[in-house]
């Protein structure tokens, strides 16, 4: 009986979890399902950072080897669909339904300015494509947030979970000895380990993703800054 006793006492980690209770089972499968979930959206996201940053690299080299809006516009556009594209043409687009022909017009001024009405909203147009492409790349950034944050509190649940039914189990048994309590301590205690594995990619992942999109973000709106400083510089404005 004692050589039966000690075979039956946990030597792993993963003999802890398959020994488990139904409560800390349901609560790793919760966690599990979130670890995958993080795990796939820090792919994605990284990912895509990944391929806005070479968008950006090409865009704006092609950019560089133009002297005037016009040929900006049509070298760029020829490049696959990038935020900085989209937000050249929209705001290129909106301009020529302001001011339609100043565009192509190589001496714009003779043509009028816009009025301080025209120039506002179509900054404001520039804006909205800056805040939307925003919105873009911080899609799923929430979803990171929340696993990062609810993961170690889940792990807490699964812990206390399991604590409770060791101690039911030791009052039901009339046995409080090491040997008794430790086993079924250590069991719920999978859980709040499990929890903060999940939890600190998350949280490094959401920081370091956020972090990028400010840096996007300031990028887009520098650029926005630009396209109506060379239109005031060519005198289309």
């Amino acid at each position: 009986m004692i050589l039966q006793g000690v075979s039956d006492i946990p030597t792993s980690p993963w003999e802890l979890v398959v020994n488990s209770g139904p409560a800390t089972k349901a609560v790793l499968v919760i966690l599990a399902l979130f670890s995958l979930g993080s795990w796939f959206l820090i792919v994605l996201k990284w990912w895509q950072f990944r391929v806005i940053q070479k968008q950006g690299v090409r865009f704006f080299g092609e950019l560089e080897r133009t002297t005037n809006l016009e040929d900006a516009y049509h070298a760029v556009m020829k490049l696959p669909a990038s935020p900085y594209g989209r937000l050249m043409r929209e705001g290129l687009n909106f301009f020529s339904e302001l001011r339609p022909g100043a565009l192509h017009s190589r001496d714009a001024s003779q043509d009028g300015a816009l009025t301080n009405t025209q120039l506002d909203v179509f900054r404001m147009v520039l804006a909205k494509e800056v805040s939307a492409e925003t919105d873009i790349m911080s899609k799923f950034l929430t979803w990171l947030a929340t696993i990062g944050s609810v993961s170690p509190l889940l792990g807490l649940l699964g812990t206390v979970l399991g604590v409770m039914d060791s101690f039911i189990g030791i009052a039901t048994g009339g046995s409080g000895n090491i040997s008794a309590v430790a086993p079924g301590i250590a069991e719920a205690l999978v859980t709040t380990v499990v929890g903060l594995a999940v939890a600190i990619p998350a949280v490094i992942s959401y920081n370091l993703f956020v972090s990028k999109l400010r840096l996007f973000t300031a990028e887009l709106e520098g650029f926005a800054y630009e396209i109506v400083g060379a239109m005031a510089r060519e005198g289309k404005l």
